[in-house]
């Protein structure tokens, strides 16, 4: 499976799609003593701005503990908490989304669209989804993909409901604060719609890992996202542009550079903001950081 999936590049949708029901499974446990997960965070500011940035992971055993005293300050003193997109828990918009542009007539099997060798692994996917394979031959290939996702957060034995943007959404709106996002639902699906069909089979076949294979990458994930690892996170990353600087450019490169102008253009007025978005996001050499430096901006590491 492609490592993008488990730090969260995924965003939204992976929350929004784990969000709809996981059973619990054994995930691998994480060697981080209880407590003591200090996920990055970074700030930047100026005379009369501050910007918060918090890498996230958007799906994660319900029982870690990764809130820290330095985070809830920052939390508690921004005006507006940022996240990839703001209706997290909007299933029905996920849902529509996924219908209007998944969907499409005059596709191959789905077991056509995997090399021969793997079409025993999708079986074995498709069955434990629950879904008619009649009805995922209707989806493009990366929305069969998105749809077969729920079977590894099974897994897993994650949750969207104990990820960080749920955690944090549901108290924040409370407070009558404001919930923004730098996408939509439609937008972030519009990302894999227009992935050339190779780089979707690349794709669909990154998700059909076995359950060993899976936990062991989530455990070394996790770890290095509770310690706040930054090239631990970045590493996994380099690893998938070996295997899909297609997928790279789209899901991260490319919007990278469209947060760091929003990020530019938000220091422009008066206020503190809290960015949390995908961990995989904030490190290596495609950051939001780097990016932010090349126009002049440096965020300090602040945990």
């Amino acid at each position: 499976m492609l490592k993008a999936i488990k730090t969260g590049l995924l965003g939204g949708i992976a929350v929004a799609l784990a969000l709809s029901g996981c059973a619990s499974a054994p995930v691998a446990e994480s060697n981080a003593a209880p407590g003591a997960a200090r996920p990055a965070m970074w700030k930047l500011a100026d005379e009369d701005t501050t910007i918060y940035l918090f890498g996230t992971f958007h799906l994660l055993p319900p029982e870690l503990q990764w809130r820290t005293a330095a985070f809830d300050t920052a939390l508690a003193t921004a005006d507006e908490l940022v996240f990839e997109i703001a209706n997290l828990d909007d299933q029905a918009a996920a849902a529509s989304a996924m219908t209007r542009l998944g969907l499409s007539s005059g596709l191959p099997p789905l077991r056509e669209r995997v090399p021969e060798e793997k079409r025993a692994a999708l079986d074995a996917m498709v069955k434990d989804s629950g879904i008619p394979a009649a009805a995922l031959d209707r989806f493009e290939t990366w929305a069969a993909a998105l749809a077969l996702v729920s079977v590894t957060f099974k897994q897993l034995g994650v949750s969207g409901e104990a990820g960080v943007e749920k955690s944090l959404g549901a108290g924040y709106k409370a407070s009558g604060k404001p919930v923004l996002g730098l996408e939509t639902i439609e937008q972030q699906l519009g990302l894999f719609d227009r992935l050339p069909e190779e780089a979707q089979r690349t794709f669909l076949v990154g998700v059909l890992e076995s359950p060993e294979d899976l936990r062991e990458q989530f455990r070394k994930m996790l770890d290095a996202w509770s310690r706040g690892d930054e090239a631990g996170i970045a590493a996994t990353f380099d690893e998938d542009a070996k295997l899909s600087p297609t997928l790279r450019q789209a899901l991260l490169t490319d919007r990278n550079a469209r947060w760091a102008e929003w990020l530019d253009a938000r220091m422009d007025r008066p206020g503190t903001v809290f960015v949390a978005v995908g961990a995989g996001h904030l490190a290596g050499r495609d950051s939001v950081q780097s990016m932010l430096r090349s126009k002049g901006l440096k965020a300090k590491r602040i945990q």
